[in-house]
């Protein structure tokens, strides 16, 4: 494999089957980022009372509904499946195996999002029997319409072919070339599909089993208690399902725009088998205020919630040393003097980097989010909406629009429209998430709750700190609509680069890491020893609450009698085994851990 294959030729003139699928994908992913802005600025407006004109506060449930659907799972899981197409394919530097099959999940997200997003708009129009006001949080007891659960099955269903699509891409390059080390690059898709096909795997069951049953009748009730988990099994991991794509672009990509190299391989191996191995088993510190599981059951949460803190610290680490090290390759020098040699002019390079600052900020706000004590000041308030703007909304959404000013030239060969207006378009979206994040922030402090169209109450004022409400709700308002005008300048700068003709010349170079993959441990790349780790850390972390949740509740809710009766007499037993059994995996993950650090930290030095 050549390290530096777009040298001489764009993926586009390399591989023209596989642009098409990338640049399919992408396109997917920008049509729902232009429905999820089009629904945020009418609830910005009509949540803050700047302009309820639009829409009746009834109708206000259906947008915010939409706006988090199309959002956080079809634009972003579209964008992945495209970048990873990328990835996958320049990175092993061979086609994939069966392009029809690439067509074939593609179709199945497509029209798996297609049935859920007709079926949630219906919601609008009353003469349509159909509507899915359930939020992006669909657990019971909101009930949708059954198109809305087929359709997400569907659209999972999809993407659980496009990881065996890339999976086989990987094994096919592997017997040719047995005794390389997994491309960088694939390895992050490879761990990051490990990590979804684990996280959905409850919101699959959810759906199949329970929701949509339910919604077409063959079963009376369900355990709300047990859908709200098994989502919430799924629902944080998500999150990382569309960082590490960011994480992908930050590592291999971003080094090369600032004019150096990634400073480690290892480290950057080390990152993403963290979370794979950590991302699923923290759900439960979501539901800390829910009373049907046990307070210990949340403080284990807890605790495995802060070490997600680790790949994150070591990210920061390592995407600043590359950083600077293209800038001092460029000429930078001093403590701080180096910053003064980046492009900053540059749109990708900047928003990416912008990206990453505000992923910073939510972070901390993600802290307390995840402490049990302080979680409870804010939880349920609109601080939550708040942080995980700074995060899917900035971190990821604006590293995509961002990486898609370098990416788009690469597999269409025609360059972009304006980079002025590209470099306009990602502050503008910094600036307007700032001031719209920031006012969540602090309303959710004077406890200001979320998913809420009008939260005004008769007889009650909310403290002036941090701002009036009033003052807090125009802030809002302004950031919002600098973000919508964001997105508009970034749909007409990448309309207008589509009618550019195509020219020769631009394709870019993606330099090898100053520290390689051959100075990585190559327990590393041994994906089923992790994949059995991530596996057992989540039967430890689930096996009991949800035996606990089913015991109380019933598989299908409350009197139905159908849940497991040898749960009270085995529980006993179980917890002693499971008990033993994880101070046992605790141990041997402890020095294992110790010695994959102790090797990378080797690997590094030298």
């Amino acid at each position: 494999m050549s390290d530096a294959l777009e040298a001489d030729q764009t993926f586009y003139d390399k591989f023209p089957a596989e642009s098409r699928v990338v640049r399919s994908s992408l396109l997917g992913a920008f049509l729902a980022l232009t429905l999820g802005a089009i629904f945020g600025i009418i609830q910005t407006l009509h949540r803050t009372g700047i302009f309820r004109g639009l829409i009746a506060s009834t109708d206000y449930y259906t947008l915010l509904t939409a706006h988090g659907v199309f959002l956080a799972l079809s634009f972003t899981t579209f964008f992945l499946a495209g970048l990873f197409t990328w990835a996958v394919v320049r990175s092993l530097d061979r086609p994939l195996v069966n392009i029809k099959i690439t067509w074939t999940w593609y179709a199945l997200m497509a029209g798996g999002m297609t049935m859920t997003g007709i079926t949630i708009l219906a919601g609008l129009v009353d003469a349509v029997d159909m509507s899915a006001d359930v939020l992006f949080t669909f657990y019971a007891p909101l009930q949708a319409h059954p198109l809305f659960y087929t359709g997400l099955a569907v659209f999972i269903v999809g993407t659980w072919l496009a990881g065996a699509d890339w999976f086989r891409t990987w094994l096919a390059w592997r017997e040719e070339n047995p005794n390389e080390r997994i491309p960088l690059q694939t390895f992050m898709v490879l761990t990051t599909m490990i990590m979804w096909y684990i996280a959905s795997s409850a919101v699959a069951a959810s759906v199949l089993i329970f929701l949509l049953p339910w919604s077409l009748g063959l079963i009376e009730s369900v355990n709300p208690t047990l859908t709200r988990t098994l989502f919430w099994f799924f629902g944080h991991p998500v999150v990382y399902f569309w960082l590490m794509p960011a994480y992908l672009l930050w590592y291999t990509v971003l080094p090369s725009i600032a004019g150096g190299r990634l400073f480690s391989d290892p480290l950057a191996r080390v990152v993403f088998v963290l979370f794979v191995l950590l991302s699923t088993p923290v759900g439960i510190h979501h539901q800390y205020l829910d009373p049907g599981i046990a307070e210990g059951f949340k403080f284990i949460s807890m605790t495995n919630t802060m070490f997600l803190l680790l790949p994150s610290l070591l990210t920061a680490f390592t995407v600043v040393a590359s950083v600077e090290y293209g800038a001092r390759q460029r000429g930078g020098t001093g403590v701080f003097g180096w910053l003064r040699s980046l492009p900053w002019r540059d749109p990708a390079f900047t928003g990416m980097m912008l990206a990453g600052l505000m992923f910073a900020a939510g972070g901390f706000s993600g802290m307390v989010n995840a402490g049990m004590n302080v979680n409870y000041m804010i939880h349920n308030t609109i601080w939550v909406p708040g942080h995980f703007h700074l995060t899917v909304g900035t971190a990821v959404a604006l590293t995509f629009m961002a990486a898609t000013y370098w990416l788009w030239p690469q597999i269409t060969n025609k360059p972009i429209y304006s980079s002025q207006i590209g470099l306009f378009q990602v502050v503008l979206w910094f600036i307007g998430m700032a001031l719209m994040s920031n006012a969540m922030h602090a309303q959710g402090l004077l406890g200001v709750p979320r998913r809420t169209a009008e939260p005004e109450y008769s007889g009650f004022d909310y403290p002036v700190a941090f701002g009036g409400f009033e003052e807090l709700n125009v802030q809002i308002a302004i950031g919002g609509t600098l973000l919508f005008l964001s997105t508009v300048l970034f749909i007409g700068n990448l309309v207008l680069t589509m009618g550019n003709p195509r020219v020769s010349g631009i394709a870019e170079t993606l330099r090898p890491a100053l520290s390689g993959p051959d100075d990585a441990p190559e327990v590393l790349d041994d994906l089923r020893i992790w994949s059995g780790i991530a596996v057992v850390l989540v039967v430890l972390a689930y096996a009991l609450p949800l035996a606990a949740i089913i015991n109380d509740g019933g598989l299908f809710g409350p009197g139905v009698g159908t849940y497991p009766v040898w749960i009270d007499a085995a529980a006993g037993a179980i917890a002693d085994v499971t008990v033993s059994a994880a101070w046992s995996l605790v141990d041997a993950l402890a020095l294992l851990g110790s010695r994959l650090l102790d090797a990378a930290v080797a690997g590094v030095i030298a």
